[in-house]
C-alpha cells in the first residue's frame, strides 16, 4: 500500500483501534497510520490512458515483460528519459493526467517490489474441462468488492406507511431538508 506523503510502499499488520500498523517495506520499520492519511493499495491505482484506465498491476507485467524480469530505469533519471520510457511501455498513457512524478512513483514501486521478489506475473487463469472461463460467486458469498459497495451504500429505510425525509448536504454544506 501506499500513504500520501510518505515515501516508499508498506505493507499492512493489523488493524489498531484508532490506526493501522504498517511495516514500510524497505526498511522494516513499523509504524501507525491514522485514519487522516490518504491510504491506497496498489490494487486499487490505476494509469490514465486515452480510452480506459489500466490498473497498475498490468503495468507492472509490462515492465516486467520489457525488461526481461530484470528492474526498471532509475526513478531519479531525467523527466525527458522518465516520458520516453513510460511511451515504451504504455504509449497510449494520457500525457495531460499522468505527471513526471506519477511516473516517478510508479518506477520506483515497480523497483522496490522487484528488489523484494514480490513481483509476480498476472498469469490468465486456464478453464477446466466442463468449467466456464468467467468465474461467478456462489449465492450467498460475497466478495471484497461487493463488501466494500455495501458498507459505502446507504443503508434501505424501513418500509412503513410513512413518508420519511432524508437529510442531504448542499454544496455550501449546511443540510437541507428534501420530502
Amino acid at each position: 500500500m501506499s500513504i500520501s506523503g510518505e515515501p516508499g510502499l508498506f505493507k499492512f499488520i493489523a488493524q489498531g483501534k484508532n490506526a493501522i500498523i504498517v511495516e514500510h517495506l524497505e526498511t522494516k520499520k513499523r509504524s501507525s497510520a491514522f485514519g487522516s492519511a490518504r491510504i491506497s493499495s496498489l490494487d486499487e491505482i490505476s494509469v490514465y490512458t486515452d480510452t480506459e484506465d489500466i490498473p497498475l498491476s498490468k503495468v507492472f507485467d509490462t515492465i516486467f515483460e520489457k525488461e526481461n524480469g530484470g528492474p526498471a530505469i532509475d526513478y531519479k533519471s531525467d523527466p525527458q528519459k522518465l516520458k520516453a520510457y513510460m511511451e515504451e511501455i504504455l504509449p497510449e498513457y494520457d500525457r495531460t493526467r499522468v505527471y513526471v512524478s506519477d511516473i516517478k512513483k510508479l518506477v520506483h514501486w515497480y523497483n522496490i517490489l522487484h528488489t523484494l521478489g514480490l513481483l509476480i506475473k498476472e498469469e490468465p487463469e486456464k478453464a477446466d474441462a466442463g468449467e466456464s472461463e468467467v468465474h461467478e460467486a456462489k449465492p450467498g458469498t460475497e466478495t471484497g468488492a461487493d463488501k466494500k459497495r455495501e458498507s459505502s451504500a446507504k443503508k434501505p429505510e424501513k418500509e412503513s406507511g410513512k413518508k420519511t425525509t432524508q437529510k442531504k448536504t448542499g454544496a455550501s454544506g449546511k443540510k437541507k431538508e428534501a420530502s
